[in-house]
């Protein structure tokens, strides 16, 4: 449980701490998405198979994977704001060394050092936030700050297309730039409230249905991104689109998801976490199964503006049913935010490895159809589940 001290309105002093991991989330998911319009450029001038690009592709998971939990168990004892400052430092640090890197081998080591500085970044910022927001409002912080990510994918893929024109040292340079200014303007936020039952084991948390369900549910989500990241940029080179028509079409999404992000929130608070999710996933794993079917670069990218978005905004009730139970559960919020680390980056790896495994193997039609069963199957969990363990958390 929270303790009772003096919180910000979340209409008013929340306002500035909003501002200010939006826009850190912002830039961090602007490293993390920059590799999408390159991969076709690194494929062909490293001769990279599927599975070496789904590799690089997953590297920056692998390193959020490795750092989660340590992420939690830092922010939980050392406090929010420090835990995002490390991640912040390491993230831009490792953006310049990738702004340089001349091997496959150095662009694997430096995406995974952003990967494991992301997982830094996100439990400080989140756990930070959300210590802050009552629990009937959490969908909808959650929604606004998943909302400034999804500006931060729409920067991504701008940056990754102009550092495939001109070349990546002084794109990259600069946005390591503006993180090293966020790290200044965090440093003088006042910290978090404190969380009392924080010391409680980890496993309290899994005990609660929510929690499992939340992770479970982002992990799905990260598996058709982790996929949809590596298979699609490849799938509309190979269709005729080039890097600049490739970085416009997942422009395109995220600037939609932005807004359904928000949207998604309000909803999960208002009419609990289960209905946005039961029709999310209806969506998805129709778009999904309609992917393999578009033999033109402009049909994929509108199915795939599609998928992105409603995957995307998924998200948001999938993470606030999480946090509902790890609140029910006493532990603090940062915890609840290295589970969603974890998840999200095994589900990453996997879908973006397997993913290109399995299109080595069998050509890009099957994965696209495993990732539609994978959406279906989700769809069916929570119908089982029901709507009051979906319900939303009431404030006492």
């Amino acid at each position: 449980m929270r303790d009772d001290g003096p919180r910000p309105d979340y209409f008013g002093g929340m306002r500035r701490l909003l501002v200010l991991v939006g826009a850190i989330v912002l830039v961090d998911m602007a490293f993390y998405s920059a590799i999408v319009p390159l991969l076709p450029l690194y494929e062909h001038r490293y001769g990279l198979s599927k599975t070496s690009a789904g590799l690089l592709a997953g590297a920056y998971a692998a390193g959020t994977l490795l750092a989660a939990l340590p992420s939690g168990w830092v922010a939980a004892r050392v406090g929010a704001r420090q835990t995002l400052v490390a991640g912040m430092v390491v993230t831009a640090g490792a953006t310049l060394a990738f702004a340089f890197a001349s091997s496959v081998a150095a662009l694997d080591a430096t995406r995974f050092l952003q990967g494991l500085g992301g997982a830094f970044t996100w439990t400080g910022a989140l756990g930070w936030l959300l210590a802050c927001t009552p629990a009937p409002q959490r969908g909808r912080t959650i929604g606004t700050a998943m909302g400034a990510a999804l500006i931060g994918l729409l920067v991504g893929p701008a940056l990754g297309a102009l550092a495939r024109e001109v070349g990546a040292k002084a794109p990259f340079s600069a946005v390591a730039v503006v993180g090293a200014l966020l790290v200044a303007a965090a440093l003088v936020q006042p910290e978090p409230p404190a969380v009392v039952g924080s010391e409680r084991p980890l496993s309290t948390a899994l005990g609660d249905g929510r929690v499992r369900a939340g992770m479970a549910l982002v992990g799905v989500l990260a598996v058709v991104f982790g996929a949809l990241n590596l298979l699609s940029p490849l799938q509309l080179d190979r269709l005729g689109a080039g890097g600049v028509a490739i970085g416009v079409t997942f422009l395109v999404a995220a600037a939609i998801e932005g807004v359904a992000q928000v949207a998604m929130g309000h909803a999960a608070d208002r009419f609990g976490r289960g209905k946005p999710l039961l029709a999310g996933f209806s969506v998805a794993a129709g778009t999904m199964l309609l992917l393999p079917l578009a033999n033109a670069a402009w049909a994929f990218a509108l199915l795939l503006v599609i998928a992105s978005v409603v995957c995307g905004s998924l998200n948001t009730p999938a993470m606030a049913l999480l946090s509902d139970g790890v609140e029910h559960a006493g532990l603090d919020q940062a915890f609840g935010f290295a589970l969603v680390s974890l998840t999200w980056a095994a589900g990453q790896v996997l879908g973006a490895v397997a993913g290109g495994a399995v299109a080595q193997a069998t050509g890009d039609t099957v994965p696209f159809l495993l990732l539609g069963a994978v959406c279906a199957s989700a769809l069916a969990g929570i119908a089982r589940a029901g709507r009051r363990s979906l319900a939303p958390e009431r404030a006492a």
